[in-house]
């Protein structure tokens, strides 16, 4: 079995010990990979447009693309007033709620400055500092995201960077998402402007006349947002936090698993985006062969119902051999999400090698991390979760290398600094150490 199929929307069953090399590599293919050189040139125009011509072409973009002639770029304090006067005080509730708990697992994990004496008289020390400018990019597309501001916010603000900027796309009567606006400004955001897509990643890179340069850019995105980031880190224009682009899920599944929660965590990925890819590996054909069945009952009463089917229709369905199998591919893959419906599932932690997020047991959706359970939603996508982790606090800061040596120091470590100079053939390294040391003896 070497093709990889799809009836109505939903993939079909694979069995992985029947697929060749070539098919399991197709299996395992992201669908915004397949585009990804017409992504590249359309993105590298715009950006080249908004740097060349800021806010005029930040005006055209956006009139292009979001269909909404701007005023003014930026939202006033008349904005966010009339946003906390339409919010929900409800959802107002939750969103303080859920970043409270941000805030508590965010703030353990916080670094400190240390300090060590590595030989007597030579003290080593970390220092911890903020970034001082940072752009965060929150998506409001088809589903505007004010969990994103806060996953985004809450770290920024606990690493006291000196100002933190925030785009999202506007609505179509001109004006920001108010679910947004109200979660930027709980977590202390500064300024906010309405543009979205690669046209925002490009005007906080390189600026213009109203959007500030940022130093380092943060947040998820299509694979438009994601190409851009890329590319103007590539530049050496702004830092990024990591390639975060179309939503992805892997569930890895055994007998005793509950289809329906199955169905339900596969579709509330496949809901983000006609881009977005979900994988379920079960080693039980009866398993998979229910959570089909579910899937197709819970996507009839989706109102999104027909974003998830042209997700589904590049997901994949795949029978292992034994659990074991499906860890070894689930890193091969590694996904952005990664959820273990298991019966032991703690007891199989120790087989995840790379995944952006995990969810253990049958009682922890992945949409807990999205919302609410602490843990920050900002992950690695595309297999870039073998190399990056998601968001925290650390990612809003430098940490700067710091020592002092006195006279009781350089005599001490000195010559080993010399002979390593000297094997390089760097005669002025060992100059400057010699020199001192002469000074101290």
């Amino acid at each position: 079995m070497n093709e990889i199929t799809a009836s109505q929307g939903i993939a079909g069953v694979l069995d992985w010990s029947r697929l060749d090399r070539a098919a399991q590599a197709q299996a395992l293919t992201r669908p915004a990979q397949v585009v990804a050189a017409q992504t590249r040139a359309a993105v590298a125009t715009l950006i080249d447009e908004v740097r060349t011509r800021g806010d005029g072409a930040l005006r055209e973009i956006t009139a292009r693309f979001d269909k909404v002639t701007l005023a003014s770029l930026e939202v006033d304090e008349s904005e966010f007033a009339a946003a906390e006067a339409a919010i929900d005080p409800a959802l107002r509730e939750a969103m303080v709620e859920a970043a409270q708990r941000i805030e508590l697992f965010h703030r353990a994990g916080m670094s400190r400055d240390y300090a060590v004496e590595t030989a007597p008289g030579v003290i080593c020390e970390k220092v911890v500092r903020p970034i001082g400018r940072v752009g965060l990019y929150v998506p409001a597309g088809s589903a505007p995201l004010p969990s994103t501001a806060l996953m985004l916010g809450v770290p920024a603000r606990l690493a006291a960077c000196r100002e933190v900027v925030l785009c999202t796309p506007p609505r179509a009567d001109g004006s920001a998402d108010p679910a947004v606006l109200v979660a930027a400004r709980l977590t202390g955001v500064g300024r906010v402007f309405k543009l979205g897509g690669a046209q925002a990643i490009a005007a906080m890179a390189f600026g213009s006349e109203s959007v500030p340069k940022c130093d380092k850019l943060f947040g998820p995105g299509n694979s438009f947002v994601t190409e851009a980031k890329q590319q103007v880190a590539q530049a050496g224009v702004a830092a990024i936090d990591m390639p975060a682009g179309p939503s992805e899920v892997l569930v890895i599944a055994d007998a005793g698993a509950n289809p329906a929660f199955v169905a339900a965590d596969l579709l509330s990925q496949a809901e983000h985006g006609p881009d977005s890819q979900v994988l379920l590996l079960s080693d039980s054909a009866s398993l998979i062969e229910q959570v089909q069945g579910e899937l197709a009952r819970q996507l009839a009463q989706l109102p999104r119902a027909d974003i998830a089917t042209r997700a589904l229709a590049q997901s994949r369905l795949i029978r292992v051999q034994a659990l074991a199998d499906a860890f070894e591919i689930s890193n091969r893959y590694a996904p952005e999400h990664l959820i273990l419906a298991l019966r032991e599932p703690r007891g199989w932690l120790e087989r995840v090698e790379a995944a952006g997020s995990v969810f253990l047991g049958d009682y922890t959706p992945e949409a807990l991390g999205d919302y609410c359970s602490g843990t920050n939603h900002v992950l690695p996508t595309s297999g870039a979760a073998r190399a990056y982790s998601g968001v925290s606090v650390a990612s809003f800061q430098n940490f700067v290398s710091v020592q002092s040596a006195s006279r009781a120091g350089i005599a001490a470590i000195g010559d080993c600094a010399l002979r390593l100079a000297r094997a390089e053939g760097l005669d002025a390294h060992a100059n400057a150490v010699a020199l001192r040391m002469e000074q101290a003896a």
